[in-house]
């Protein structure tokens, strides 16, 4: 790990990312907080996404664009921005490419590990995780550093070969997400959300991507719990979960004060997923005053205090929910409010790599470069 990171402010700031609106996942939102964050701090940032190029549907997940694009393509665009500094957040199509010219000219640039994509793509085709991962590596070992957002990752990366490893923290909007919701009207007229408070309780809740990776069918499975269990959001596997769990409610996907507001009648959150390597919804629900169920896997371990009452973390789901049930929000609250977008921001401005104009390529030579 890099340790000196006493270094010039980024004033102009290039982010590469294949994940961006409208996608709703955690890395969008952590991303758009960064860009907002910097923007408002002064500093100029340039999002190039999947809108700015042509793009075909993701093969299993066609909410996912994948962009059609040349490492010139997007060379071109970073050299019309004349940054000081270059973060290319995703190892897809974009992230490839920026990387490439990054490389072919000698730009500096820091990397993030959001998404366990080894996992994924293994689950999806089977494909062995030594590939995958050694494609993983390859693509962050080139960097100044990766960016993580928990120790167990950090240590996991480390012993796969990644060198250059940093902590970057995540951050919950503590004033959007709040206990005092509890028992209030829906924010607006939501037939599907309003009919929450009059469900059997408990109410059991998962939040996020409605995907095979996210193991939703293991919540889904377990026999002998009392209640209703609550499916927000939208994704692939959404249609099939609804035909195999009648009694399960899906209200498909919500945002913003109609999300807050579900969080907050919730008497536990569900995290099934193995492969997350943080889990902003956890965040998202212990600010809401809601205790956590999980495994003891990379993100809850890293979220969830079981010692201080925020949740129950168990390989036995079920026994997790019941140990979660009892907890009440207070404890969840208080450890949410450890984790604020401003350190978060701050945090990740101080991780990247700045350089000087001059190690950019001339724009004269914009026109020549070629992939």
């Amino acid at each position: 790990m890099i340790q000196n990171l006493d270094r010039p402010a980024v004033t102009r700031l290039v982010l590469v990312t294949d994940a961006w609106a409208p996608q709703v996942n955690g890395v969008v939102r952590t991303l758009g907080r960064m860009v907002d964050a910097m923007t408002a701090g002064g500093a100029a940032v340039k999002v190039i996404a999947p809108a700015d190029f042509r793009t075909l549907p993701c093969p299993t997940y066609p909410e996912i664009r994948l962009s059609l694009v040349t490492p010139a393509m997007v060379g071109r665009r970073i050299l019309a921005h004349r940054p000081d500094a270059l973060h290319i957040a995703t190892e897809g199509p974009l992230g490839i490419a920026a990387r490439h010219w990054a490389l072919r000219h000698g730009v500096p640039f820091t990397t993030a590990f959001h998404t366990r994509f080894p996992e994924y793509i293994a689950a999806r085709t089977g494909l062995p995780l030594s590939l995958s991962y050694g494609f993983m590596r390859r693509f962050h070992n080139a960097g100044v550093r990766t960016m993580v957002a928990t120790p167990s990752l950090a240590d996991d990366l480390r012993q796969r070969g990644f060198s250059r490893v940093a902590m970057w923290c995540r951050g919950v909007d503590l004033d959007g997400f709040s206990p005092a919701l509890r028992g209030t009207p829906p924010p607006r007229d939501d037939g599907e959300l309003a009919r929450l408070p009059g469900l059997p309780r408990p109410l059991m809740l998962y939040v996020g991507r409605v995907a095979v990776e996210k193991n939703i069918q293991a919540f889904l499975n377990i026999t002998g719990l009392p209640g209703t269990r609550v499916v927000i959001g939208d994704g692939p596997a959404r249609a099939d979960l609804m035909r195999r769990h009648p009694d399960a409610v899906f209200p498909g996907l919500r945002r913003g004060a109609a999300l807050a507001w579900a969080y907050a009648q919730a008497d536990v959150f569900v995290f099934p997923s193995r492969t997350d390597t943080f889990g902003l919804v956890m965040l998202e629900a212990m600010a809401s005053g809601v205790p956590v169920a999980g495994y003891p896997v990379t993100g809850p371990i890293d979220v969830v205090d079981q010692a201080g009452g925020t949740g129950a973390l168990d390989e036995d789901l079920g026994a997790a929910i019941r140990r979660a049930l009892p907890l009440g929000g207070a404890a969840a609250r208080s450890h949410a409010e450890r984790f604020t977008w401003e350190a978060c921001a701050n945090r990740f401005q101080a991780l990247l790599a700045p350089f000087a104009s001059t190690d950019l390529p001339a724009p004269a030579a914009e026109a020549a470069l070629v992939g």
